[in-house]
Protein backbone atom coordinates (compact mmCIF):
# COMPACT_ATOMS: atom_id res chain seq x y z
CA UNK A 1 0.00 0.00 0.00
CA UNK A 2 1.41 3.31 -0.76
CA UNK A 3 2.33 6.15 1.96
CA UNK A 4 1.75 9.07 -0.57
CA UNK A 5 -0.39 9.61 -3.71
CA UNK A 6 0.90 12.33 -6.28
CA UNK A 7 -1.31 15.60 -5.08
CA UNK A 8 -2.97 15.80 -9.01
CA UNK A 9 -4.59 12.41 -8.21
CA UNK A 10 -5.48 13.48 -5.01
CA UNK A 11 -9.53 12.73 -4.74
CA UNK A 12 -11.52 15.82 -5.94
CA UNK A 13 -12.76 16.17 -2.57
CA UNK A 14 -9.71 17.57 -1.09
CA UNK A 15 -9.66 21.25 -0.64
CA UNK A 16 -5.68 21.18 -1.48
CA UNK A 17 -3.71 22.99 -3.64
CA UNK A 18 -2.40 21.11 -6.62
CA UNK A 19 0.47 22.39 -7.54
CA UNK A 20 2.61 23.51 -5.04
CA UNK A 21 4.34 19.97 -4.36
CA UNK A 22 4.58 16.67 -6.25
CA UNK A 23 2.99 14.05 -3.19
CA UNK A 24 0.53 14.71 -0.67
CA UNK A 25 0.09 12.42 2.55
CA UNK A 26 -2.74 9.59 1.91
CA UNK A 27 -5.06 9.09 5.09
CA UNK A 28 -5.03 5.90 7.16
CA UNK A 29 -7.81 3.51 7.16
CA UNK A 30 -10.01 4.23 9.72
CA UNK A 31 -13.61 5.63 10.20
CA UNK A 32 -13.55 7.58 6.77
CA UNK A 33 -12.89 5.89 3.65
CA UNK A 34 -10.34 7.65 0.86
CA UNK A 35 -12.96 9.62 -0.91
CA UNK A 36 -14.76 11.39 2.19
CA UNK A 37 -12.08 12.37 4.21
CA UNK A 38 -8.15 14.43 4.07
CA UNK A 39 -5.38 12.96 6.67
CA UNK A 40 -5.43 15.49 9.58
CA UNK A 41 -1.63 16.70 8.32
CA UNK A 42 -3.35 18.19 5.05
CA UNK A 43 -6.16 19.67 7.02
CA UNK A 44 -3.44 21.17 9.50
CA UNK A 45 -1.65 22.60 6.99
CA UNK A 46 -3.47 23.08 3.65
CA UNK A 47 -6.79 24.11 5.31
CA UNK A 48 -6.12 25.69 8.83
CA UNK A 49 -2.95 27.21 7.35
CA UNK A 50 -1.13 26.58 10.81
CA UNK A 51 1.87 25.80 9.41
CA UNK A 52 4.19 25.80 6.14
CA UNK A 53 5.27 22.47 5.61
CA UNK A 54 4.50 18.74 6.73
CA UNK A 55 7.16 18.84 9.61
CA UNK A 56 5.50 21.32 11.09
CA UNK A 57 2.21 20.18 10.74
CA UNK A 58 3.81 16.64 12.40
CA UNK A 59 4.98 18.58 15.61
CA UNK A 60 1.85 19.99 16.38
CA UNK A 61 -0.19 16.95 15.43
CA UNK A 62 2.88 15.07 17.93
CA UNK A 63 2.55 17.75 20.57
CA UNK A 64 -1.45 16.24 21.06
CA UNK A 65 -2.95 20.23 19.72
CA UNK A 66 -5.29 18.87 17.57
CA UNK A 67 -8.59 17.29 18.85
CA UNK A 68 -10.84 15.31 16.67
CA UNK A 69 -14.71 14.51 18.03
CA UNK A 70 -13.64 15.92 21.48
CA UNK A 71 -10.37 13.13 21.33
CA UNK A 72 -6.95 13.95 21.02
CA UNK A 73 -5.02 12.79 17.76
CA UNK A 74 -1.40 12.24 17.32
CA UNK A 75 -1.87 10.15 13.93
CA UNK A 76 -0.94 13.25 11.35
CA UNK A 77 -2.61 10.13 8.70
CA UNK A 78 -5.71 10.48 10.42
CA UNK A 79 -8.98 10.54 8.38
CA UNK A 80 -10.99 14.03 9.22
CA UNK A 81 -14.39 13.63 7.45
CA UNK A 82 -18.06 14.64 7.26
CA UNK A 83 -19.31 16.35 10.52
CA UNK A 84 -16.44 15.91 11.75
CA UNK A 85 -15.21 18.69 14.76
CA UNK A 86 -11.42 19.58 14.52
CA UNK A 87 -10.24 22.20 17.38
CA UNK A 88 -6.77 23.41 17.68
CA UNK A 89 -5.85 23.18 21.42
CA UNK A 90 -3.67 26.54 21.22
CA UNK A 91 -5.99 29.15 19.90
CA UNK A 92 -8.95 26.98 21.66
CA UNK A 93 -10.98 27.61 18.07
CA UNK A 94 -13.22 24.92 16.36
CA UNK A 95 -14.22 23.72 12.96
CA UNK A 96 -16.77 21.48 11.32
CA UNK A 97 -16.22 19.64 8.51
CA UNK A 98 -18.79 20.33 5.74
CA UNK A 99 -19.37 19.91 2.07
CA UNK A 100 -19.83 22.53 -0.20
CA UNK A 101 -21.49 23.26 -3.40
CA UNK A 102 -17.87 21.53 -5.77
CA UNK A 103 -18.32 18.43 -3.57
CA UNK A 104 -15.20 19.36 -1.97
CA UNK A 105 -14.92 18.86 2.12
CA UNK A 106 -14.62 22.51 3.89
CA UNK A 107 -14.08 23.39 7.16
CA UNK A 108 -16.50 25.87 8.60
CA UNK A 109 -16.08 27.66 12.30
CA UNK A 110 -17.92 26.79 14.82
CA UNK A 111 -19.14 28.45 18.73
CA UNK A 112 -17.77 26.79 21.52
CA UNK A 113 -21.63 25.56 22.04
CA UNK A 114 -21.30 23.58 19.02
CA UNK A 115 -17.85 22.04 19.58
CA UNK A 116 -19.35 18.95 22.23
CA UNK A 117 -21.54 17.46 19.67
CA UNK A 118 -21.63 16.23 16.11
CA UNK A 119 -24.50 14.61 13.73
CA UNK A 120 -23.83 11.32 12.69
CA UNK A 121 -25.87 9.52 9.93
CA UNK A 122 -27.05 5.97 10.75
CA UNK A 123 -26.33 3.95 7.94
CA UNK A 124 -27.35 0.28 9.14
CA UNK A 125 -28.19 -1.74 11.56
CA UNK A 126 -27.57 -5.10 12.82
CA UNK A 127 -29.85 -7.42 15.46
CA UNK A 128 -26.97 -8.51 18.84
CA UNK A 129 -28.27 -10.98 20.94
CA UNK A 130 -31.01 -10.57 23.42
CA UNK A 131 -32.52 -8.42 20.97
CA UNK A 132 -30.18 -5.57 21.04
CA UNK A 133 -29.57 -3.05 18.36
CA UNK A 134 -26.28 -2.14 16.67
CA UNK A 135 -26.61 1.25 15.07
CA UNK A 136 -23.78 1.52 12.59
CA UNK A 137 -23.24 5.50 11.74
CA UNK A 138 -21.63 7.19 9.09
CA UNK A 139 -17.99 8.11 10.70
CA UNK A 140 -17.50 4.11 11.82
CA UNK A 141 -19.19 4.33 15.08
CA UNK A 142 -20.71 1.61 16.45
CA UNK A 143 -23.54 2.03 19.16
CA UNK A 144 -25.90 -1.09 21.14
CA UNK A 145 -29.28 0.10 22.22
CA UNK A 146 -31.17 -2.40 24.27
CA UNK A 147 -34.32 -1.78 21.84
CA UNK A 148 -34.69 -0.69 18.14
CA UNK A 149 -35.45 2.92 17.88
CA UNK A 150 -34.16 4.24 14.90
CA UNK A 151 -34.22 3.99 11.20
CA UNK A 152 -30.93 3.92 8.55
CA UNK A 153 -31.06 7.60 6.87
CA UNK A 154 -31.98 8.87 10.32
CA UNK A 155 -29.61 11.39 12.38
CA UNK A 156 -28.52 11.34 15.72
CA UNK A 157 -26.98 14.31 17.25
CA UNK A 158 -24.06 12.71 19.51
CA UNK A 159 -22.02 14.44 22.61
CA UNK A 160 -18.25 13.83 22.32
CA UNK A 161 -16.40 12.07 23.04
CA UNK A 162 -19.37 10.30 25.22
CA UNK A 163 -21.33 9.18 22.24
CA UNK A 164 -24.49 9.72 24.65
CA UNK A 165 -27.58 10.17 21.79
CA UNK A 166 -29.17 13.69 22.96
CA UNK A 167 -31.26 14.31 20.11
CA UNK A 168 -32.16 12.44 17.06
CA UNK A 169 -33.81 13.59 13.49
CA UNK A 170 -35.46 11.22 11.24
CA UNK A 171 -36.01 10.88 7.35
CA UNK A 172 -39.53 12.04 7.05
CA UNK A 173 -41.41 14.95 5.45
CA UNK A 174 -40.82 18.27 6.44
CA UNK A 175 -37.02 17.83 7.94
CA UNK A 176 -34.24 19.48 6.76
CA UNK A 177 -31.76 17.50 4.92
CA UNK A 178 -28.16 18.75 3.37
CA UNK A 179 -27.05 17.29 0.44
CA UNK A 180 -23.72 15.43 0.30
CA UNK A 181 -23.52 14.12 -2.97
CA UNK A 182 -25.44 14.05 -6.48
CA UNK A 183 -26.07 17.47 -8.67
CA UNK A 184 -25.90 19.61 -6.04
CA UNK A 185 -23.64 19.08 -3.20
CA UNK A 186 -23.91 20.97 -0.58
CA UNK A 187 -27.86 22.25 -0.84
CA UNK A 188 -29.98 22.49 1.79
CA UNK A 189 -33.63 21.19 0.98
CA UNK A 190 -37.10 20.69 3.03
CA UNK A 191 -37.84 16.77 2.47
CA UNK A 192 -41.11 16.25 0.79
CA UNK A 193 -41.41 12.42 0.70
CA UNK A 194 -39.24 9.47 1.27
CA UNK A 195 -39.41 6.82 -1.13
CA UNK A 196 -38.80 3.19 -0.08
CA UNK A 197 -38.61 0.89 -3.65
CA UNK A 198 -38.14 -2.99 -4.00
CA UNK A 199 -35.72 -5.01 -5.28
CA UNK A 200 -32.24 -3.09 -6.57
CA UNK A 201 -33.64 -0.17 -7.14
CA UNK A 202 -32.42 2.69 -4.74
CA UNK A 203 -34.68 4.25 -2.51
CA UNK A 204 -35.35 8.15 -3.34
CA UNK A 205 -35.93 11.21 -1.12
CA UNK A 206 -37.45 13.93 -3.03
CA UNK A 207 -37.99 17.53 -1.84
CA UNK A 208 -40.21 20.32 -1.52
CA UNK A 209 -38.12 23.06 -3.54
CA UNK A 210 -37.51 20.57 -6.45
CA UNK A 211 -35.96 17.83 -7.60
CA UNK A 212 -34.77 13.57 -6.11
CA UNK A 213 -31.71 11.87 -4.71
CA UNK A 214 -31.37 8.78 -3.96
CA UNK A 215 -30.79 8.31 -0.32
CA UNK A 216 -26.94 8.05 0.38
CA UNK A 217 -26.25 11.67 -1.12
CA UNK A 218 -28.85 12.76 2.12
CA UNK A 219 -27.72 13.60 5.21
CA UNK A 220 -30.80 15.24 7.48
CA UNK A 221 -29.45 18.37 9.53
CA UNK A 222 -32.80 19.66 11.38
CA UNK A 223 -36.39 19.98 12.22
CA UNK A 224 -37.85 23.23 11.16
CA UNK A 225 -34.02 24.59 10.65
CA UNK A 226 -30.49 23.34 10.41
CA UNK A 227 -28.90 22.28 13.58
CA UNK A 228 -25.26 23.14 12.25
CA UNK A 229 -23.92 26.31 10.97
CA UNK A 230 -23.42 25.63 7.52
CA UNK A 231 -21.24 27.23 4.45
CA UNK A 232 -21.87 30.62 2.77
CA UNK A 233 -24.08 30.02 0.12
CA UNK A 234 -22.93 30.14 -3.66
CA UNK A 235 -23.11 33.13 -5.07
CA UNK A 236 -25.39 33.49 -8.10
Amino acid sequence: MKKHVKRMAAPNSWAIPRKTSHWVTKPRPGPHGTQGSMPLLAVVRDMLKLCDNSREARFIIGGRGITVDGRVVTDYKFPVGLMDVVTVQKTKLSYRMLVDYKAKLQLVAIDDTEKGWKLARVDNKAVQRKGKVQLNLHDGRCIVLPKDQYKTGDVLKLEVPSQKIMKAFKLEKGNMAMLVGGAHPGAVRVIETYQIRRGSAPNLVTFKEGGSTVKENVFVVGDKAPEIKLLEAKVA
